[in-house]
């Protein structure tokens, strides 16, 4: 989908829900906000539909009300109590939730439009955010656990794949381990640099705020397990040091290497 078909996808999905008396609002997110970075060709919908008490599920259940221009939906399912993802037959993504208007409070956000608003869902979404900022500010990760984790994951996950259990190792190394690392990069940044990141998504533009690290993470993870486990251990030492002893960091390299050398 083009930006200018991402456009007007938003543009029809706000004029379609206008019409409706039970609707009192619409929210674009991320890429669907209108704030930048804009749509890309990679772009799905992101969208909050505000409803009146009990109209709801109708808005969940009945799609009508999405634009026919990316084609006939072909996959729908509940994600979570008040959310749904849809695939068009076309490829494109979207993704919404269907809150009353007191329900909004339940919602997290950053970037955020408000493309429809019949009551006042705009005073209403600015509370949202503001708490989902005073959240997130609240929040200081525990450094020592999270590189405690990361070690003993990229041990685990290697000792999984040597034992043939590769699915497992896979996991470890390149799902568990990755997050410790990245919450442990996101903690050592500047504020001006974390400004870049998404704040609800720890793996969103990590590129823009860290581009040789994220370079070097992308480049371990493109090679087998035990190989990829020593490229985020190098990329750990590197820009985390002190997080762990010298001993430590040298113990998982030795666990490594035995994985590597059992697994042949």
């Amino acid at each position: 989908m083009t930006p200018a078909e991402h456009a007007a996808f938003t543009r029809e999905s706000s004029a379609r829900l206008e019409a409706h008396p039970d609707v009192l609002g619409l929210v674009g997110l991320g890429s669907t906000s209108g704030l930048p970075p804009a749509p890309d060709a990679f772009s799905d919908h992101d969208l909050f539909v505000v409803t009146r008490p009990g109209a709801q599920e109708r808005y969940r259940q009945d799609l009508g009300w999405l634009p026919s221009s990316a084609g006939p939906v072909v996959l729908s399912f509940r994600e979570t109590a008040h959310g749904v993802k849809v695939l068009l037959e076309s490829g494109h993504l979207v993704e919404f939730a269907v809150f009353a208007l007191e329900e909004l409070s339940l919602a997290r956000v950053n970037r955020y439009g408000v493309l429809l608003d019949k009551a006042d869902v705009a005073a209403r979404l600015e509370r949202v955010r503001e708490a989902t900022a005073a959240a997130g500010d609240g929040h200081r990760p525990d450094l020592a656990w999270h590189a405690g984790q990361f070690l003993t994951a990229l041990v685990a996950g290697a000792g999984r794949a040597a034992r043939g259990e590769h699915l497992s190792g896979h996991q470890l190394v390149r799902v568990a381990a990755l997050g410790h690392l990245v919450a442990l990069l996101r903690a050592g940044l500047s504020p001006a640099a974390a400004g870049s990141l998404d704040d609800l998504d720890p793996f969103r533009r990590l590129e823009q705020a860290l581009p040789p690290v994220a370079r070097a993470i992308d480049e371990a993870l493109r090679e087998p397990v035990f190989g990829a486990a020593r490229g985020l251990l190098a990329v750990f030492r590197g820009h985390r040091p002190g997080l762990a002893g010298p001993a430590a960091c040298a113990a998982v390299e030795r666990a490594l290497e035995r994985a590597a050398l059992a697994a042949g």
